[in-house]
């Protein structure tokens, strides 16, 4: 028996599995498999890892939603400290999902990890106090060949978690925070990504005969 509980096909987006590690343990501590590729390949699931990278991010923060366009890159993802909401976007062409999206409450403590096939925009906010992001990759970086999506693009409808948009009395804007007041954060570059509309007019989509 494998030791990778392996849940497919993720809100009816083919390929998107959640994946949770069984966990041995007694009293000196734990052990489990994070990753098998035999278990893996016994469920269909066919990936050739070729990097592994690590995040450290804060409460409120949010990443995404990234992709690269010539290097699509199909991804592992896992929490070693703190808890996130992970979101994936199907934008593969031909894909009878194009445009869904689905999240999922990774930490720490449920031990769940997402895979994300190649082919999807990524993006994540950091629910708890701290957290440390982990994934595999299955092509490398490419810095020039990056690209992303809007976090609140209302063509794709994602419903983020615990964020909510709130009048500062000091600056005198409307800013987005969490429900306990801590303010969302987003690099500069997440901020100013063009729209899903501008994006499948770049690539000749049409969006209306898809929804």
């Amino acid at each position: 028996m494998g030791k990778l509980v392996i849940e497919k096909d993720l809100g009816g987006i083919e390929g998107l599995c959640t994946i949770i590690p069984h966990l041995y343990g007694d009293k000196r501590g734990s052990f489990m498999e994070t990753f098998n590729q035999k278990d893996l390949e016994d469920e269909g699931i066919y990936v050739d890892f070729v990097q592994d990278n690590q995040s450290t991010s804060v409460n409120g923060v949010l990443r995404g939603l990234h992709f690269q366009v010539k290097h699509p890159q199909a991804k592992l993802v896992r929490i070693l400290r703190g808890e996130v909401f992970d979101v994936a976007v199907d934008i593969r062409p031909g894909s009878k999902t194009f445009g869904k999206w689905h999240g999922e409450i990774l930490s720490e403590a449920n031990r769940k990890q997402m895979l994300i096939p190649a082919g999807f925009a990524h993006g994540f906010l950091v629910l708890s106090e701290y957290a440390t992001f982990f994934y595999k990759c299955d092509d490398f970086y490419h810095p020039d060949d990056e690209s992303g999506l809007p976090w609140n693009d209302s063509d794709i409808g994602i419903e983020w978690p615990e964020i909510t948009l709130a009048h500062n009395e000091i600056t005198g804007a409307d800013e987005y925070v969490l429900g306990s007041g801590v303010p969302l954060m987003l690099s500069k570059k997440d901020k100013e990504w063009r729209s899903f509309k501008e994006y499948l007019a770049e690539n000749n989509i049409d969006w209306e005969g898809i929804k």
